[in-house]
């Protein structure tokens, strides 16, 4: 039994069931024993890939919209780009090969890395060794000065950890709701999924997505507050600094019901509760929850739009077109990663983009329209 396990059951044992958000936050980043810090995930030896590493035109076209986002905001002397969770640092790499086309933004750039990952700082700070603008390393948000930001954040919002929650009298409406823990099979000694006989608390209540209402019995909804808190944190921030923040990640632009936790170990799915600490824990993303809740704290959002949509209004096609003519015995492999980044059947549909930034400035480059909670869907 790892370590890891061990100590799960002894706090279940000790202080009683886990909610799946604490239950992820000890997997993915017990400093001592949890997924992020003690390892490098990425690429075909890891457990997962991510854009950047299947084509170098994801990190170029996310570079190019960074210009234009500069643009927007009138073309600052200085601005910070600070990229969440930023991998091996291949993205941040392409990002600023892009940027060299702007030689006024290059020389603007202050660049930050967050990431909890002590294993993965090292191999960052390899990608970035040739970088033409200086590149820092910030514990949280708080940590990076203000002053005009664009944030970048690639799969990012799929691994931050998660609440279940189960309706089991629908006629009671936001009191039939029951919080899904992580507890022990008494006869097993193994973890399990259980129900809190109890209703949730009105606060938590408050937090549901609109389209609680709508649930039967046994149907399951997700909400995600360390989202919320990052939101909260952005809207602080673009209050007093102009400011944008995109994410790319996997999940519906509406809210579904469903169970979609999920373990990754060697590219395959595995059990939750496997081998804790060793697997990636994720879960999709609701970006109708995080526009709704957008609202509430009156930060601007976009409407969510498909990867496929996004990557090709910043030109990804006409950049595999120069990248294919500039090494033509590599045409094939270009045609590939194109597909695997903008079929439907590939990344292009399941991933959305979606945009939060300072109240004042425009649409930003890619995307249609801005959430009006008002608009019907």
């Amino acid at each position: 039994m790892s370590a890891l396990r061990q100590r799960i059951l002894s706090r279940i044992r000790a202080e009683g069931p886990l909610s799946v958000a604490e239950y992820m936050g000890i997997c993915l980043l017990d400093p001592k024993d949890g997924y992020y810090p003690t390892r490098d995930p990425l690429g075909s030896e890891g457990d997962f890939i991510t854009a950047p590493e299947i084509s170098q035109m994801f990190g170029e076209v996310i570079g190019l919209w960074a210009i234009q986002s500069w643009t927007d905001m009138g073309e600052p002397a200085s601005i910070n780009l600070i990229e969440l969770g930023p991998g091996r640092g291949i993205m941040m790499s392409d990002i600023l090969r892009a940027s060299r086309l702007a030689p006024d933004f290059l020389k603007a750039l202050n660049v930050y890395l967050i990431d909890v990952s002590a294993a993965l700082e090292a191999v960052q700070a390899k990608s970035l060794a040739d970088s033409p603008v200086p590149v820092s390393w910030a514990g949280s948000l708080a940590e990076v000065p203000d002053g005009p930001t664009i944030i970048i954040g690639n799969e990012y919002l799929d691994c931050l950890p998660i609440r279940q929650f189960i309706q089991k009298d629908h006629f009671a409406k936001a009191n039939g709701w029951h919080e899904r823990l992580v507890t022990i099979d008494p006869d097993t000694e193994k973890l399990i999924f259980g129900v809190s006989p109890e209703s949730i608390s009105e606060t938590t209540q408050q937090s549901l997505p609109s389209e609680y209402s709508n649930a039967r019995n046994e149907d399951l909804l997700e909400t995600c507050p360390a989202a919320h808190q990052l939101l909260d944190q952005l809207s602080e921030r673009f209050k007093s600094n102009l400011g944008r923040a995109l994410f790319i990640d996997y999940g519906p632009e509406r809210t579904e019901f469903g169970d979609t936790l999920q373990a990754l170990k060697r590219h395959e799915k595995v059990d939750v509760f496997s081998d804790p600490g060793n697997t990636d824990l994720t879960a999709r993303v609701d970006f109708q929850a995080l526009n709704e809740f957008s609202t509430t704290i009156e930060l601007k959002s976009t409407a969510p739009i498909t990867q496929r949509e996004f990557l090709s209004k910043l030109g990804l096609e006409m950049r595999a077109v120069a990248l294919a003519r500039s090494k033509p015995d590599s045409k094939d492999k270009i045609a590939r990663q194109l597909e695997r980044l903008s079929s439907e059947d590939q990344m292009g549909s399941l991933f959305k983009a979606i945009c939060f930034q300072s109240n004042n400035l425009s649409l930003p480059l890619g995307f249609r329209e801005f959430f009006d909670l008002a608009k019907p869907s």
